[in-house]
């Protein structure tokens, strides 16, 4: 019994979990700046709120590495599921499950407008939930192997 839980407080896989979702929130982060400075796509209200939340990560995460803070994690999930809800939301807006009237994109870029889609089905708000949704994921493991 004390060796499994040895296990479970192993340091080196935290700090790898630790570091998957920093990376994971780096690449977001980059694929961000890519869409919106590179290829000239103007952020939609919600892309905003999402970007919010995933910004501030790429500097908890980071600084939750060196040396490995097991509270990064207290403060980077509540970005992360606060982001996930607004991607969910996001989402119906985009496939047309939320009405008109409750889309808070009145004015400016449109919230449900397809400006891209990778392979013909991945779009930019799918992106930000697959993303949303991983690093929630990985936070919560983090969280549950974290000793309290």
């Amino acid at each position: 019994m004390q060796k499994a839980h040895a296990v479970d407080r192993d340091p080196e896989r935290d700090w790898i979990l630790l570091f998957a979702a920093w990376l994971l929130a780096a690449v977001a982060v980059a694929g961000s700046l890519f869409f919106s400075v590179v290829m000239a796509l103007p952020p939609c209200v919600l892309c905003w709120y999402q970007r919010i939340c995933l910004f501030p990560l790429v500097l908890i995460l980071g600084r939750g590495l060196f040396p490995l803070d097991r509270g990064a994690a207290r403060y980077a999930l509540p970005l992360a599921v606060v982001g996930w809800i607004v991607a969910v939301y996001h989402n119906l807006v985009y496939v047309g499950v939320v009405p008109e009237s409750l889309q808070p994109c009145s004015q400016g870029v449109s919230c449900s407008e397809p400006l891209l889609e990778l392979f013909g089905f991945l779009s930019i708000p799918l992106l930000s939930l697959l993303t949303f949704t991983m690093l929630t994921g990985i936070l919560i493991l983090f969280e549950r192997r974290s000793p309290r």
